[in-house]
């Protein structure tokens, strides 16, 4: 056994700016910056674990603290002292943080002391705190100040997963990068190349599988892939991923749901206890099925939702999913999509996840014989033509208890309506998860920090009776960094010149309940 091993996440870290995966834009602006001069004094890297927050963080130390070049550079060396030391972690300027270990004030405080002092043996002292989100609210008070006005050899790092939950004070004192996940295509390209350099038989079936299950982690990616290693001995396949996930063939997978949707519920349970018993997790299964109703619905004729080629699936496998969408609807698609999300939380709180799982076919069964919304709107109409016409009968005249529509102009005013009719669920989620963009009688545009899939269309259904109208609900992919209502209360709680005064004077005091 080799006691010198490196895993394949540390040994393949991203070492410079150009080495980066997947983080384009990222390595633009950052080099730019650099080699106009433009360094800011504090950055925040935010984005979902090992897409390469932290190695950003090391090599923007090195390119400030190099000493290939008299200034900072783009194309740190990697050679030099300071370099070598920072790679290492043991550089006497480059502090790194766990901000989950030294979350208190007294931390805090204990960096910002030492923070006042020069550098020894580099032109910047760089405080990289990862999982900045940990801080306690007295912490992110006492490094607030100094983020407003650092000493100018001071750069602060900070690294999070969970930008949310950073105060928006201090969100507002520092550029801003959110790191993208990786695209399969890169990551595939990425381990391939690794599985040269490492002399391991990597199949192009297996790489897809890991590329997928990385789900654009690259640190995720890697683990997999050493692990896969590790199993087989250096000659990765298919079947050797798929064992170690425990995940069924995608060909299968698409069988399933063939034979699901076919109506034939003997058949379908029969293929479920195999899976089963072939090792399969349900709880992935789940998610192959999900993954497989998503592909379904944008291939489906009705919708030609864009290029299909990126699917899991093979040219015949995408063939039977085709045939699959000529006898079912998209209301069927949608339908199916809703029975899985409320089995996910079902299959994770049961004690039996096989009986669980059963049920949730049996389901699917009845989901696909049932008929669609436009076949009943047309039976009900057929009904209606054949029925025997009845007598006139007078219109009575409107009363003065006809219904008062309401006429919501602004997103506050939408929020005090919400509250007055004790719409409790739709109220929270829209003051701690809503950025509105942009409001208009009529027309909601917003970015939803949230995962509730449903809120846009029972917030249309809501608006739609009390107002008397139609609402148009249009969500934006990307956040306009617009602050929630919770987060504007919490903003006017704090610079009131009273609550400030009470922080000051109780260590470690919160603000709760401000909405």
């Amino acid at each position: 056994m080799d006691s010198n091993y490196t895993v394949l996440a540390r040994k393949y870290r991203s070492q410079d700016f150009q080495s980066l995966i997947g983080q384009d834009v990222l390595v633009k602006t950052l080099t730019t910056a650099i080699n106009t001069g433009r360094i800011a004094h504090a950055y925040i890297f935010t984005g979902i674990r090992g897409t390469g927050k932290t190695s950003t963080a090391r090599i923007l130390a090195k390119a400030l603290n190099c000493l290939s070049s008299d200034g900072p550079t783009a194309t740190p060396c990697g050679v030099c002292e300071n370099c070598r030391a920072i790679a290492a972690g043991q550089h006497i300027d480059v502090m790194e943080i766990d901000a989950a270990s030294h979350t208190g004030v007294d931390n805090m405080r204990d960096i910002l002391d030492a923070a006042q002092y020069r550098p020894t043996n580099g032109r910047y002292k760089v405080y990289i705190i990862d999982e900045v989100h940990m801080l306690s609210t007295s912490a992110f008070n006492a490094l607030l100040k100094t983020l407003e006005e650092p000493p100018a050899h001071v750069i602060f790092i900070l690294a999070t997963t969970e930008i949310r939950k950073v105060p928006v004070t201090i969100l507002s004192r520092c550029q801003r990068f959110d790191l993208a996940r990786v695209p399969v295509e890169t990551l595939k390209k990425h381990f391939a190349w690794i599985a040269s350099q490492e002399k391991i038989e990597l199949s192009d079936a297996a790489n897809e599988l890991l590329a997928r299950a990385a789900d654009g982690s690259v640190r995720d990616g890697l683990s997999l892939l050493d692990q896969a290693i590790a199993q087989t001995g250096g000659h990765v396949d298919e079947a050797a991923v798929l064992a170690m996930l425990k995940r069924a063939d995608s060909g299968v997978v698409v069988d399933l749901m063939n034979t699901v949707l076919s109506g034939d519920t003997a058949a379908a349970l029969e293929k479920v206890d195999q899976i089963y018993t072939n090792g399969a997790d349900l709880s992935m299964l789940l998610t192959d099925m999900m993954e497989w109703t998503h592909w379904a619905t944008r291939m489906h004729p009705a919708l030609h939702a864009g290029d299909v080629s990126t699917s899991p699936y093979t040219m015949d496998q995408r063939e039977q999913i085709q045939k699959i969408n000529e006898r079912i609807s998209l209301n069927t698609l949608s339908r199916i999509w809703q029975v899985m999300v409320a089995a996910v939380s079902e299959l994770q709180a049961s004690d039996n996840q096989k009986q669980c799982f059963d049920m949730l076919i049996v389901r699917l069964m009845h989901i696909a014989d049932m008929p669609s919304v436009n076949e009943i709107l047309k039976r009900q109409q057929m009904e209606r033509a054949n029925a025997p016409v009845a007598a006139p009968v007078a219109t009575p005249a409107p009363t003065a208890d006809a219904p008062k529509f309401l006429k919501i102009t602004s997103a506050d005013m939408l929020r005090d309506e919400l509250k007055k009719n004790k719409e409790i669920m739709l109220h929270a989620y829209f003051d701690n998860n809503i950025e509105v963009v942009d409001f208009t009688d009529g027309t909601i545009k917003y970015f939803d920090r949230g995962n509730d899939e449903t809120f846009a269309s029972k917030l249309a259904m809501w608006l739609q009776d009390k107002t008397g109208h139609a609402w148009t609900l249009s969500r934006e992919t990307e956040s306009h960094h617009v602050q929630t209502a919770a987060e504007q209360n919490q903003v006017a709680l704090e610079s009131d010149p009273l609550v400030a005064s009470a922080m000051d004077l109780f260590e470690g005091a919160q603000i709760v309940g401000s909405k």
